[in-house]
């Protein structure tokens, strides 16, 4: 094209317009290079060549392009809109709004230049200020659609849920076949709680744009959140077969099969999965590889992908804010705050509830931050008697965040992790000066505001402790409390719990996710060597327990001899535990807080030692137990382990005996001791952070 030679420039702007219209954006920077050497100050020919080069992300090449029309057209307000654009590809919002800002100087009002201001003020995170800006380009040009949703989009960004739907709507009205529309009123009603509303548009998104693997996707999160859980891993697949490398629908689907214990394909899509993990880039939400066969360095590797792209997400809110923490007096009370989706009859509650009851008092100043609604169940009551709580339910994590600095709190201790309600961009804008990660996500948060993660020893020895990126606080005790205050009731007869008049009753009433194949097989292992016995399930979810029979069958036992729980109140869940002899756990996720009920219940607990930290609680819960015996280091032990107590009555028996004489006399379950343990913990973080010292590993 170089050679070619011209006879009118606006020929050349003509073809141009029409291939960057079409998106022939290379035959379009071709042409635009070549027709330059004819016409080297045609401004418009310029801007055009850095346009195409801008579509093909030859940024630097582009920057060069557009610069040039600047000096040639310094009031082309198209040309400082591209200009503004590179800069926000690049981090730099600040510059793109300083251009935005100097061009309205010229061109007052200028749509276009509004709508780039707007978007550059969306990427600092000043949504208000772009709400402004959008409206006023929306004024200019009522019929368009594009604007209507970027003003949707502020709306939303700012909890303005109705407003942002009724922009949303507006859109649709001058174009009702935007798929882009339909997501985003997938994403406003989802924020209502409108879910069944929510996923029918985002259905109608995919419908749109069959192409688009992030709809189905999105589809999925609803359809399981929903509960229907079958449909949603049908969504996650059809998000796979579209882009085989789009890794969110990747991991869901994973998890989900898990969870419905479906191992059709399980261990090629597994294999997948470690393998992205592994990479270092995959974005994978770590909760959900807690259950997967990962060394503790892909772990935190992948824990810090996650977090990187959080942190990326938060940073111009966390600059917005700028949150200072002006260091109280050394005897000051320590104001300290728990943030979790759990505080209702939920395991984090009912782990928790007990050791609050036992905090409080002098330097301890406590503060509960529940990011879901009351339940009206009693261990809220409890909860909100022990400390004072704050219910952020309806709040945005940065008005949640601003109540915690408004509220002086000094230390914030996460309860979630990246379990559940993820608080990771709540805790990434740094509402604490000094933040603790704890108990529900069992592993390294892998994120740069996250100061302390509180553990003991036995979950993470010092062989673990490279890959954690926290500073390590490590109690003296197991890190897991439980609630001592539950009366353990006499359960309904054996036969009106589904299970034999006679034979042992093996148990295991973790979460479908943790029961994966190898686990299942070690089961079926012991079942068929103690005659007469039984396994006793958790019912899961959507066709799990008849998948898990079917699985028995294939192993040769009857199916029969596998008895399913149903989801009962906590009381009554904990009073079957009398009829269980022996908790067969899993790897490599074990017991967590199941593991604390069927001991506390008086049910012994037979576990493996996990490589990882979350394949470590429940060894921990025995070593402090002083039940070491129960702790197995590979699974040709721990089957036969199993077998030599579900043969012989009077060891179950005795060793049934000797669990409630160490529950009665054994720190484990001493939440008085517990409490003074967690005191020292958080009056020496304070005393670090009070006298200027930055966080260190303590080892209690």
């Amino acid at each position: 094209m170089a050679s070619t030679s011209f006879a009118d420039v606006n020929a050349v702007l003509n073809r141009l317009t029409v291939l960057l219209q079409d998106g022939a954006f290379a035959d379009a920077a071709n042409l635009a290079a070549g027709a330059r050497l004819q016409y080297p100050v045609a401004a418009e020919l310029v801007r055009l060549h850095g346009t195409a080069l801008l579509q093909l992300g030859r940024f630097k090449e582009a920057q060069m392009a557009l610069v040039r029309a600047a000096e040639l057209a310094p009031e082309s307000v198209e040309t400082q809109c591209s200009l503004a654009a590179i800069a926000l590809s690049g981090g730099r919002a600040d510059d793109a709004i300083e251009r935005m800002r100097t061009m309205l100087r010229h061109s007052p009002n200028h749509p276009a230049a509004l709508q780039m201001l707007g978007s550059a003020l969306m990427a600092a995170a000043r949504h208000g200020e772009a709400r402004e800006a959008f409206a006023l380009a929306l004024q200019a040009m009522p019929q368009h659609p594009g604007l209507c949703l970027e003003l949707a989009e502020a709306e939303l960004q700012l909890g303005h849920a109705r407003q942002a739907e009724a922009g949303v709507r507006e859109a649709l009205q001058l174009a009702p076949s935007s798929d882009a529309a339909h997501a985003l009123l997938g994403q406003v009603l989802q924020m209502q709680g409108r879910s069944r509303e929510a996923l029918d548009a985002w259905l109608q998104a995919e419908r749109l744009d069959p192409g688009n693997a992030q709809y189905p996707c999105e589809a999925g999160r609803i359809l399981e959140r929903m509960g229907t859980l079958e449909t949603a891993a049908d969504a996650y697949d059809r998000a796979l077969r579209l882009d085989p490398n789009y890794i969110p629908a990747l991991g869901r689907l994973v998890f989900l099969r898990r969870r419905l214990c479906d191992w059709r394909e399980l261990d090629a899509l597994a294999e997948r999965l470690r393998q992205a993990a592994a990479s270092g880039h995959a974005i994978l939400n770590p909760f959900a590889l807690l259950a997967e066969e990962l060394e503790p360095a892909v772990q935190l590797r992948a824990a810090k992908a996650w977090a990187a792209t959080v942190d990326q997400r938060t940073a111009p809110l966390r600059w917005q804010l700028d949150f200072t923490h002006p260091r109280p007096a050394l005897d000051m009370p320590i104001r300290v705050g728990f943030v979790a989706d759990g505080f209702n009859e939920h395991a984090t509650g009912l782990l928790v509830v007990a050791l609050l009851e036992a905090l409080p008092g002098k330097p301890l100043e406590l503060h509960l931050f529940a990011t879901t609604p009351d339940d009206g169940g009693t261990t809220r009551r409890r909860l909100a008697s022990a400390a004072r709580l704050h219910d952020v339910s309806a709040l945005a994590p940065v008005q949640t965040a601003r109540r915690i600095h408004a509220a002086g709190i000094e230390i914030l201790v996460d309860l979630n992790g990246h379990g559940g309600k993820d608080d990771g961009e709540l805790m990434a804008l740094r509402a604490a000066p000094v933040q603790v990660n704890w108990l529900a996500c069992p592993g390294t948060s892998g994120a740069p505001w996250m100061d302390y993660l509180l553990a003991d020893a036995v979950m993470l020895p010092d062989s673990m402790r490279p890959h954690v990126r926290e500073k390590l606080l490590r109690l003296p005790r197991c890190c897991q409390p439980s609630d001592v205050s539950r009366i353990v009731r006499h359960p309904p007869g054996r036969a009106e719990c589904g299970l034999p008049a006679h034979g042992t009753v093996f148990a295991c009433f973790n979460g479908s996710h943790k029961l994966n194949a190898n686990s299942f097989q070690r089961m079926m292992k012991i079942l068929q060597q103690v005659p007469d016995s039984v396994l006793w399930l958790r019912s899961g979810p959507e066709g799990a327990d008849d998948r898990l029979r079917g699985a028995a069958a294939a192993a040769g036992i009857a199916p029969e001899r596998l008895v399913f729980l149903p989801r009962l109140p906590h009381l009554e869940y904990l009073a079957r535990y009398n009829h269980a002899d022996l908790f067969l756990d899993t790897l490599p996720c074990n017991a967590h807080a199941s593991a604390s009920d069927a001991l506390w219940a008086g049910c012994p607990l037979l576990t493996c030692r996990g490589h990882g930290f979350p394949g470590r609680v429940a060894a921990s819960l025995l070593h402090h137990l002083d039940m070491p015996e129960l702790v197995c280091e590979n699974e040709a032990a721990f089957v036969a382990t199993a077998v030599l107590y579900g043969n012989d009555r009077d060891a179950l028996d005795m060793l049934r005996l000797r669990l409630a004489m160490q529950r009665a006399n054994n720190p484990l379950f001493d939440m008085q001791g517990f409490a003074a343990d967690f005191r020292r913990m958080l009056k020496a973080i304070s005393a670090r952070y009070r006298s200027g010292r930055p966080a260190a590993d303590l080892d209690l």
